[in-house]
């Protein structure tokens, strides 16, 4: 039986001339040039032919060149085909979630799911509109709203809607809270797209006294705001908890503003969930802050 070239320089020559270049194909396989440059002519020597004509400005082949990387490259796309079933690539799982969410939530806790899976490919679309599971291959969605989201479509519960205000503590000093409403009513608004300030003002018996305030279409961007001192937000407590644990931001008021648009997460039904969707539905549904979600 002949023996086969070695097998570096086989990879060397199907990178190479991929490229056409020996700089690009050092880059890939992580070498220099020259020991790439090296690898393709211990091959020829190998096979007693040039496999290459050289020239300033990169590679071509030659005629027997061209031929035996077609059959070489084929060899090697064969052997990762070969190993892909053997080991299959990470199980890939499309969440849709609003900015906000993506932000302020699961992009800081994704640590913590990406220990516990780290065989999952967790996929992030961060938009506001809603997102199609079928259309757009979503396989898990999280909204706020109240339900009912469609027929077709499993919903439950992560956070209820906690509304609270928040500033910065170099807005207000923190001996002085909770402030009092008129105190409250001076202070430079952040508005959203929710547009709860005339509600929550309304709650607490006081109208607006600063002012048009700043105002942003996201609660992500009327948290940073917040957080760099330009106003008082309003903001589902659980988008800020770290914030608030970590002193950058401040509940100026003990008021809460609670309603029955909470964070919601969305599936389709249970017969068409695989593994992985179904091991990030547990992981979403650990980290909720509901007691008497369902968990299994």
């Amino acid at each position: 039986m002949e023996a086969l070239p070695p097998l570096n320089a086989l990879r060397a020559f199907e990178v190479a001339g991929r490229y056409l270049n020996f700089r690009l194909a050092a880059q890939e396989m992580g070498l220099t040039q020259g020991a790439v440059a090296q690898q393709v002519r211990l091959l020829e020597a190998h096979l007693g032919m040039p496999l290459f004509e050289r020239h300033a400005k990169g590679l071509a082949f030659t005629s027997a060149g061209r031929g035996y990387h077609a059959a070489v490259a084929a060899s090697f796309d064969g052997l990762r085909a070969a190993t892909g079933v053997l080991r299959p690539e990470p199980e890939k799982v499309l969440i849709s979630v609003t900015p906000a969410f993506a932000a302020k939530w699961l992009i800081p806790n994704l640590p913590s799911f990406s220990e516990r899976h780290p065989e999952i490919d967790l996929r992030i679309m961060a938009t506001e509109k809603l997102s199609s599971f079928h259309s757009e291959g979503i396989n898990l969605a999280i909204r706020q709203g109240a339900p009912p989201f469609g027929a077709a479509l499993e919903a439950v519960c992560l956070f209820r809607q906690e509304v609270i205000a928040v500033a910065s503590p170099n807005l207000t000093a923190a001996g002085t809270l909770p402030l009092s409403a008129s105190a409250l009513a001076k202070l430079s608004k952040l508005h959203d797209g929710h547009d709860l300030w005339p509600q929550f003002l309304a709650r607490i018996g006081v109208e607006d006294q600063s002012g048009r305030g700043l105002r942003l279409n996201q609660v992500a961007l009327a948290i940073d705001a917040a957080i760099s001192g330009q106003g008082v937000a309003l903001v589902p407590r659980f988008l800020v908890a770290r914030d608030l644990e970590a002193g950058t931001l401040l509940q100026v008021t003990d008021q809460v503003l609670e309603g029955d648009k909470g964070f919601y997460l969305l599936t389709e039904p249970r017969k068409k969930r695989g593994k992985a969707v179904e091991q990030v539905r547990h992981w979403l549904v650990d980290m909720s802050d509901q007691p008497d979600i369902d968990r299994k």
